[in-house]
Order: C-alpha cells, then sequence, then structure tokens
C-alpha cells in the first residue's frame, strides 16, 4: 500500500488537484484521501478505483493464499 499511496499523492500533485478536489472528483470524503495518501488507510478496492479512475491510474492487484 506504501507504494500505491506515494503514487496516488504524486499523481495529485503532478496534476494540480487539492486532495478536496480528488476527494469530491472521486465520491469519497477528504479523510479517505489524507489516510489514504499517508499509508494508513485500508480502504475498500472500489474506493481504490475510484481514486485511481479520477487520476487516470490503474490499479493492479494480486491475492494471495
Amino acid at each position: 500500500m506504501e507504494l500505491l499511496s506515494k503514487q496516488i499523492k504524486a499523481r495529485r500533485q503532478e496534476l494540480k488537484i487539492t486532495q478536496q478536489e480528488l476527494a469530491e472528483l472521486a465520491d469519497v470524503s477528504i479523510n479517505t484521501i489524507v489516510a489514504v495518501e499517508r499509508g494508513t488507510a485500508n480502504p475498500r478496492i472500489a474506493t481504490l478505483l475510484s481514486i485511481c479512475n479520477v487520476l487516470g491510474l490503474q490499479l493492479k492487484t494480486t491475492i494471495k493464499d
């Protein structure tokens, strides 16, 4: 999650949008964006997909036993 958190923050900054703007565009709370960027969140896949879609990022997952 740490790598994804850094990528999300970097892409948001690259696009020059605020955390609040990203939250509104992704239809999630500002607290969720802050926690995701800090790497302290345990968001649902749907939440991550929404954030990544806004930022133009692809979400790749690996499911382990």
